[in-house]
This record gives C-alpha cells, sequence and structure tokens, in this order.
C-alpha cells in the first residue's frame, strides 16, 4: 500500500519504511522553533527536567516576535529570558531585535526548513512550512522543551486528506482565498488531527507565497500539518536559502486518504471571512455594506514582498480614508528592506498607512493595532476570533491584501475591482 507525503517523511525520521495512520511514533526532529511567548516556558520546563544542554544548538530557533519591539516590562523580561538562555546554550539561531522577523516567514527564508525536514515549533502556525515539502506542526512548550534536550518528537501519524484545486485564478485572487474558500467548505474542524495535503493545477501555478499561506492555515480547518509535494518553484526558493541537502519526498500514487476533495477555481472570487470563525467565509460579491475602522496587511500569512507588492499595486496614487488606520507590517527585516528598494514603503506613507518594523503585533491583539469596543477591522492575518485583536466586543474581518487594501481606501470591506 502507498504512502503519502507525510508518511514518508515521518518514517524517515523515525527509521521505519513506512507508518500508518494512528501509529504512535517517537520521531528525530531538523528543527525546534520556539517565540517570545512560548519559549520561556519551555526554557522553564526543560530546566526543570535537569537537561545539562541542548541537543544541537544549531537546530533549534529561538524568535522574538509577538511583542517585539518589547511593548511592555513584561514582554521585555520573556524575551530576556530567551536571550539568556540563547547565550548560555551558544544557540546559533537566536534573532535578535533588528534581525528578527514574523517566525513563520524568517525561518524559511533564512534556509532553516527544506523539503524532507521535521519541524516542531511551540506555535500553531508552525504548519506553514509544508508549502516547502516539510512535515511541520505546533506543539505546546512542554514538547518543546523535551525536543530541545533530546531532538525527538512523540507524535501520533494523522490521516490525511487530499484537496485538490483545478481551473485558472481570476484577478486579485490568491492563495488567501483558497484556503479561507476551503475553511469555509469544511469548517474550522473538518481537517482536526489530519494532514492538509494541497494539489492540483492550481496549486502549481500558485506563487510560492501563496503556498506558504495556505499552509499557514490549515491549524484553522484543525490539520496537523497542510503540505505541498516540492516543485520546480519550490526547488527555486529552496537552493537560495536552504543551510543543508534536503530530500524530496512526493506521495505514492496509490496513498490512501480518508477523503478527497475536488475544488473548482475558475469563478473563485476573493473570500471575506466573518467574525468570529475563518469558516465564515462570503465572496465578496456577498459582504454588503460593512463599514471599518481600521486595516491590517501583514503577519506570518500575509507578509511577504508579493503581499506587500500586491497592497501597494491598489494604494498606488490613493489615500487611506479619513476614517480608517491602515497599518502595514512587513514579514522581515529583508522584506522591509525591499519594499524600501521597490518604493514600496514610500507608497505606503503617501497613502496615510502606518509601515511598521516586523512584529506579530496586532494579530494576536499585542500591540500596533489593538482595537476597541466596537471597532472594526479587515486583516490579512489568520484568526478572527472573539477579543482576537483586542476587544471582545470588536470585530475582525479576514481577507487578502488586495481586498485589505481597497477597504482601507473605501473605508468600509470593498473589492478591489472598484477601484479600477
Amino acid at each position: 500500500m502507498g504512502q503519502t507525503i507525510t508518511q514518508k517523511i515521518l518514517a524517515a525520521h523515525c527509521g521505519r519504511a513506512e507508518v500508518e495512520p494512528g501509529e504512535l511514533i517517537n520521531a528525530k526532529i531538523d528543527l525546534a522553533l520556539g517565540n517570545d511567548i512560548t519559549a520561556p516556558i519551555a526554557i522553564e520546563e526543560f530546566e526543570k527536567i535537569g537537561a545539562a544542554d541542548v541537543f544541537d544548538r544549531t537546530k533549534i530557533a529561538l524568535v522574538p516576535d509577538h511583542s517585539t519591539p518589547n511593548k511592555d516590562i513584561k514582554s521585555a523580561q520573556l524575551v530576556k529570558r530567551m536571550r539568556e538562555f540563547a547565550r548560555k546554550h551558544d544557540i546559533v539561531n537566536f534573532f535578535e531585535i533588528g534581525q528578527m522577523g514574523i517566525e513563520h516567514t524568517l525561518i524559511p527564508d533564512k534556509g532553516l526548513v527544506a523539503p524532507g525536514d521535521l519541524v516542531i515549533g511551540a506555535d500553531s502556525h508552525t504548519c506553514t512550512y509544508g508549502a516547502v515539502g516539510a512535515f511541520s506542526s505546533g506543539v505546546g512548550s512542554t514538547d518543546l522543551a523535551a525536543a530541545m534536550a533530546l531532538g525527538e518528537v512523540w507524535l501520533k501519524v494523522p490521516e490525511a486528506i487530499k484537496f485538490v484545486y483545478f481551473g485558472k485564478l481570476q484577478k486579485w485572487v490568491s492563495g488567501k482565498d483558497l484556503i479561507l474558500h476551503t475553511i469555509g467548505r469544511i469548517g474550522v474542524d473538518g481537517a482536526l488531527y489530519s494532514t492538509m495535503e494541497f494539489a492540483g493545477e492550481t496549486i502549481r501555478e500558485l506563487p510560492i507565497a501563496g503556498r506558504f499561506t495556505m499552509c499557514n492555515m490549515a491549524i484553522e480547518a484543525g490539520g496537523k500539518n497542510g503540505i505541498m509535494e516540492p516543485d520546480e518553484k519550490t526547488l527555486e526558493y529552496v537552493k537560495q536559502r536552504a543551510m543543508r541537502p534536503c530530500r524530496v519526498y512526493e506521495s505514492d500514487p496509490d496513498a490512501v486518504y480518508k477523503e478527497v476533495i475536488e475544488i473548482d477555481c475558475r469563478e473563485l472570487d476573493p473570500q471575506v471571512s466573518f467574525p468570529h470563525l475563518p469558516e465564515n467565509a462570503k465572496p465578496i460579491s456577498q459582504v454588503g455594506e460593512i463599514r471599518i475602522d481600521q486595516a491590517v496587511i501583514g503577519s506570518c500569512t500575509n507578509g511577504r514582498i508579493e503581499d506587500l507588492r500586491e497592497a501597494a499595486s491598489v494604494l498606488r496614487g490613493r489615500k487611506v480614508h479619513r476614517d480608517v488606520r491602515l497599518i502595514i507590517i512587513p514579514g522581515t527585516q529583508e522584506i522591509y528592506l525591499q519594499a524600501v528598494r521597490e518604493g514600496l514603503a514610500e507608497d505606503f506613507v503617501r497613502a496615510g498607512a502606518a509601515f511598521s518594523t516586523p512584529t506579530c503585533g496586532p494579530c494576536l491583539g499585542g500591540h500596533m493595532g489593538v482595537l476597541a469596543d466596537g471597532e472594526r477591522a479587515v486583516a490579512t492575518t489568520n484568526r478572527n476570533f472573539v477579543g482576537r485583536m483586542g476587544h471582545v466586543k470588536s470585530e475582525v474581518y479576514l481577507s487578502n491584501p488586495a481586498v485589505a487594501a481597497a477597504s482601507a481606501v473605501l473605508g468600509r470591506i470593498a473589492s478591489p475591482e472598484e477601484l479600477e
């Protein structure tokens, strides 16, 4: 019986020829990741178990990004804890302020993850790296602590659902719209503890940035991991960055899936997910008149240079509506620099936007754009739960960068087609 790409990666990392869904395995990891919210807890547990040292100082990444630059004393103390741990154990990949970025954009761009890897991170959106053909999944801080000490993780092999996308995308439709539509179709628990394997001609035509966006939000459907088979676009991205040799896996033709879902993309419109669940997705044509107070473009879901270019193409020569605050956050320092080089930063500022240093910031209601009672935001982030971006009586609507930019100009959730 054939194996999926996820099964092959997991089998290789536990010294087996194959594994089956439902099996419990111990697997060796290629990278363990923590941020300024989760790593301090993992460090405390690491020290409680009496570990003398980390298993490999090159295979741990610590990225302060959630509340950085430090928003208050508590966040400063958390990053200090990470910094001291990194120094004590000589951890190579600690990304200080000025070098850091939003972790799930930074890690692949730095070449720390590659096809065939097994990556865990104490952050649910670690599933992002499936875009380059790696098995990557979020874990708890105690699992991270054990992994930092032992270089292994305990997990159950997930079942797999295959999503096959076909048809050419219309203008202004992107990976964000594919994943919002998919979550809207299956629900926030539709892929619970399952591999979401994304395939088909539409995926093959999708740029790498859009692939990262899709895999990033696998967790929003309950997925254990999102993954795509590497192709020429993947390898072109990886070969410029990878810090070590990689191994490309593909699913066997006779691999077993618990379900195969086909999605026709030819007539798909830009999507907007209404509060308070990502599954509440509607085409932009059905949104109606929804005034907004804030628009956020960025996050680990849509903070890549391609996302900023898309937003700038809508904003260039226009002004943000007087009743709207537009906040734009690039995913890394290098993306920030690229936006400056290309003139995108000037486009944003001239339009009336705030252009920020990389941070998770408003996505989790941390800083740099927290919402007040009754305020509404449209955001390119990944979650719109109650109180996610601030007050419990605020609302967050999820969209792609073009929709967010057009909405910022028009003062209501709108399609970029309205500005053409």
